[in-house]
C-alpha cells in the first residue's frame, strides 16, 4: 500500500487490487460492482443535495463526509477498471485530450457561462 502524500491513479489501481486480493478476499464480478457503483453515487447525490441543493437533512443523517462519500464512489470505480483491464491514467489522458479538442472553443462561447 501506498503510504507517501501523493498517490497517482495507477497507485491507487494497485493499492486497491492489493487491499481486494489481502482484505476483500476476491473482486465482486462487474456487474455487482456496477450496483455497487450506483449505490455509491446515490449516496454522493444524497449528501450533496442535502448540503448544497434544497433537500434537508433527517435527523441524524448530518454527521456525512462528504470525501469519504467521493472516496467511496472512486473505490467501486477503481475496482472495476482493475477487473476489466481499464489503466485509468491512460483512459484519463485520453478522456482529456479528446475534450480538448471537442471543447476547445465550446465553452468559452457559450453565452450561458460567461
Amino acid at each position: 500500500m501506498t503510504t507517501g502524500t501523493e498517490l497517482t491513479l495507477r497507485q491507487a489501481q494497485a493499492d486497491v487490487d492489493a487491499w481486494i486480493r489481502s482484505i476483500g478476499v476476491r473482486y465482486f464480478n462487474e456487474l455487482t460492482n456496477l450496483a455497487q457503483l450506483v449505490e455509491e453515487v446515490g449516496e454522493l447525490a444524497r449528501l450533496i443535495s442535502r448540503t448544497y441543493g434544497e433537500q434537508s437533512f433527517k435527523g441524524n443523517e448530518q454527521d456525512h463526509d462528504l470525501g469519504d462519500e467521493m472516496a467511496d464512489v472512486l473505490f467501486v470505480l477503481i475496482c472495476l477498471a482493475n477487473q476489466t483491464g481499464v489503466d485509468l491514467t491512460e483512459a484519463l489522458k485520453k478522456n482529456l485530450s479528446k475534450k480538448t479538442q471537442r471543447d476547445r472553443s465550446r465553452h468559452s462561447s457559450n453565452p450561458k457561462l460567461q
